[in-house]
C-alpha cells in the first residue's frame, strides 16, 4: 500500500477486464480526445503493453494508465486520474511506478506524447522531472501538435 496524501491510501495493481468500465469512464471524464474501449482492448492485446489501476477508498479505481514496454525505454501511452481524485498524488504514485523500474544500464527513458492542448497534464509531467524536446505538429486528428516529453533514468 502507498500513502499519497495524508489519509488517502492508495493501491495500484494490475489492470483486469473488470476494471474496463470504471477506466472508461475517467477516460471520458479527463479526456479531450478519449480511447473507446477498442483502443484500450486493441493495446491490451499486444504482448508488451500493460494497464494498471491505481484504488483508493478500498476498492474504487481512481486512476489509471497504459504502457508498453520496449528493449531501452518505457513509453507511457496513457495515464488519467478521476477529476474528482486529482491532486491528491494518485498520479505520481502511477508515474513514480514506472521511474522506478528505469536504470542506466537497461530501460533509461520514460516517453509520452501530450497535445499542445493538455496544459495541465504537461505541467504534471514537467512536476514530475519530464522534459519536452519535441514538437510533431498537426499530431492528433483534430490539428493538435503533440509534445515529446521524456523521463531520463538517474544515475
Amino acid at each position: 500500500m502507498i500513502t499519497a496524501k495524508p489519509g488517502l491510501a492508495v493501491h495500484i495493481r494490475w489492470h483486469v477486464r473488470q476494471d474496463m468500465p470504471r477506466v472508461l469512464a475517467i477516460e471520458q471524464a479527463s479526456s479531450a480526445l478519449p480511447w473507446t474501449e477498442e483502443d484500450f482492448l486493441r493495446r491490451l492485446r499486444q504482448r508488451n503493453c500493460i494497464g494498471m489501476v491505481a484504488e483508493c477508498d478500498g476498492c474504487r479505481i481512481a486512476g489509471f494508465m497504459f504502457y508498453e514496454l520496449h528493449q531501452d525505454c518505457l513509453d507511457l501511452l496513457n495515464l488519467s486520474v478521476h477529476p474528482s481524485y486529482r491532486l491528491q498524488g494518485i498520479g505520481s504514485q502511477l508515474v513514480n511506478s514506472l521511474t522506478v523500474k528505469l536504470s542506466p544500464r537497461r530501460r533509461t527513458r520514460l516517453n509520452a506524447l501530450l497535445p499542445e492542448s493538455n496544459l495541465p497534464g504537461q505541467l504534471f509531467l514537467r512536476s514530475q522531472g519530464f522534459i519536452a524536446d519535441c514538437v510533431h505538429r498537426s499530431y492528433y486528428s483534430n490539428g493538435d501538435d503533440a509534445y515529446d516529453f521524456h523521463y531520463t533514468a538517474k544515475e
